[in-house]
């Protein structure tokens, strides 16, 4: 199955030409290395493709090869100049985590769909998903095998960035024997693991350092301990001029709590929505708890969007997360 699914990549690309390559809305590490890897592939076999994504680069992995080519498109965006026909999407657990991005795939417009989350339901024309891998960067690390090619420095860094990152630092569950041998093969290929492991997990932004702190100030409990969360919102980000990145790994203070099966951190957009990121021990599938809500991700790593104040946001999640443990 999954040899015919690589197989069904590869002739999705060499059939065709012109590629549009998009990852999610509030792309992290796996979704930049994931699109420049496919955009190192496409250039590679000839292919000319451009690069998009609803938001920024995230300033931390601007090192990436070719990550200053994305496109970015913000609130203000101009309409797209020429819509594409080949679409390749990267790390999107569903459709519509493409976000504004769609108005530049023309109607009807082919889609492989390349992903690593178990609530992913095969939205492309091609799908080329496998669920037990750690990140999108480990599939297209097997894509670029089946074509044949020699991974140069560029490329084995991008991929090793998207493993790390999605893996904590080779730390979480998901760190399998393959994702060891792969990134034994990416350090071979030159990429520097001391340097990212450094720049990508120790640093700290000063945004950062703030965020933490005002989180930290939250920190809530459920009534057995087993379920902790803390909130931000957007005032909190303008008040000390941090970034969405800035947000990164604040959801594992909560779930590093000894006793604490489930973390949870709440963001309030403006009083319009709030976003809630979630991270499980193991007991409790937390992808199940966000798609009831209409969200979606992993077991241990999910995340949700819900469009209620943000108290009755915690009190809803909350409750969910508290079922859903009972019920384990």
């Amino acid at each position: 199955m999954w040899v015919n699914a690589l197989r069904e990549a590869a002739d999705f690309i060499r059939e065709r030409d012109d590629f549009l390559i998009v990852s999610h809305v509030q792309p992290d590490g796996d979704a930049i290395s994931s699109t420049v890897a496919t955009g190192w592939l496409l250039g590679k076999l000839g292919k000319r493709y451009t690069m998009f994504n609803e938001g920024p680069v995230p300033s931390k992995l601007r090192y990436l090869w070719k990550s200053d080519a994305i496109v970015a498109s913000g609130d203000d965006a101009e309409p797209p100049a020429k819509t594409y026909r080949s679409v390749i999407c990267v790390d999107c657990a569903d459709y519509a985590r493409v976000g504004r991005t769609v108005s530049w795939f023309a109607p009807g417009a082919d889609i492989l769909n390349i992903d690593h989350h178990p609530t992913n339901d095969g939205f492309g024309l091609a799908n080329l998903m496998k669920f037990d891998a750690a990140a999108t960067a480990e599939i297209l690390f097997e894509l670029i095998d089946e074509f044949g090619l020699a991974i140069d420095k560029d490329v084995a860094t991008a991929i090793y960035t998207g493993l790390m990152t999605d893996t904590g630092g080779f730390r979480y569950s998901n760190t399998s024997p393959v994702v060891m041998a792969m990134a034994s093969r990416l350090l071979e290929a030159g990429v520097n693991g001391p340097e990212l492991a450094e720049h990508l997990l120790e640093r700290m932004t000063p945004g950062q350092l703030s965020m933490i702190r005002r989180g930290l100030n939250r920190l809530e409990f459920s009534e057995d301990q087993r379920i902790a969360w803390l909130w931000v919102t957007s005032e909190d980000l303008e008040q000390t001029g941090a970034t969405n990145e800035d947000l990164e790994g604040l959801v594992n203070y909560p779930r590093n709590v000894e006793g604490v099966e489930v973390g949870i951190l709440f963001k309030e957009n403006g009083g319009a929505s709030v976003k809630a990121s979630l991270r499980s021990a193991g007991k409790v599938n937390v992808a199940a708890v966000a798609q009831a809500f209409g969200g979606g991700g992993h077991v241990r790593a999910a995340g949700l969007r819900v469009t209620v104040p943000l108290r009755e946001a915690i009190d809803q999640v909350v409750a969910e997360v508290r079922k859903a443990l009972d019920e384990a």
